[in-house]
């Protein structure tokens, strides 16, 4: 199984498309949104480029884990791979661990180059503690996302997967609050983005850079979100090699 997650990241590395969307975009929105607004101060006391880092790395983890497991894997039930790697000695789990695996080995290039930019361009400066918190709790905390990606891919052909993909990052960035404060949204969209993954996720990471422990009950959104949607994947994974 090892060899297959190399394998698969190493993929996906190679794909341009991956490479510009997924890490590209992300820190060119941080370097855009910081040098408009970077200068403020949140309302819960961060700089508001430590605020907008954390926006733009969830937004890059969530396009990373979604894109890397909803377009390939559709691809690879269309294109008889999935029935190839049936025939290998390689248990059925394995093949979505992989998945899994891969796709949060595959946040890292996106979250940590924001960081970086962060840091480099705007002068942000977290503690050791709180950098230890924030880059783990912001990679491990994209486990939902890789599973939706998962669930997409099952259920939809390829070209299909790709547009439902695009469109579940930018409406989870869009109305989590990524982009835009949910505080100066309507009270509809606000009600909306709190019971979002995207929104729970980026706001721990939030309270990290701001200096205070995250609320227990984003913690409990985003692992509700997560188990719910690991076994949504689950199923829809199962009926994909039933098909197959």
């Amino acid at each position: 199984m090892p060899n297959h997650i190399r394998i698969e990241a190493l993929r996906m590395l190679r794909n341009k498309r991956y490479a510009i969307f997924v890490v590209g975009f992300p820190v060119v929105f941080y370097l855009v949104f910081s040098s408009v607004w970077g200068d403020g101060i949140s309302a819960d006391g961060a700089r508001a480029s430590a605020v907008l880092m954390v926006s733009m790395g969830a937004y890059g983890a969530i396009a990373a884990s979604m894109m890397s497991t909803a377009v390939p894997w559709a691809q690879e039930r269309r294109s008889g791979w999935l029935r190839q790697l049936r025939t290998t000695p390689l248990p059925g789990w394995s093949i979505i661990v992989t998945k899994l695996v891969t796709s949060l080995l595959l946040v890292l290039p996106s979250l940590l180059l924001v960081c970086l930019a962060a840091v480099l361009f705007q002068g942000v400066r977290l503690t050791a503690a709180e950098w230890l918190s924030l880059i783990p709790i912001l990679w491990i905390g994209a486990v939902p996302f890789a599973a939706l990606g998962l669930t997409i891919g099952s259920l939809l052909p390829g070209d299909t997967a790709q547009s439902a993909a695009m469109v579940g990052v930018f409406g989870l960035a869009l109305l989590g609050g990524l982009w835009f404060p949910v505080e100066i949204m309507p009270e509809a969209m606000r009600t909306v983005a709190q019971v979002l993954p995207s929104f729970s996720y980026a706001d721990i990471g939030r309270h990290i850079v701001a200096g205070s422990a995250p609320p227990v009950s984003e913690v409990v959104t985003v692992v509700a979100w997560a188990a719910g949607l690991c076994v949504v994947a689950v199923l829809t994974y199962r009926r994909a090699l039933a098909r197959a």
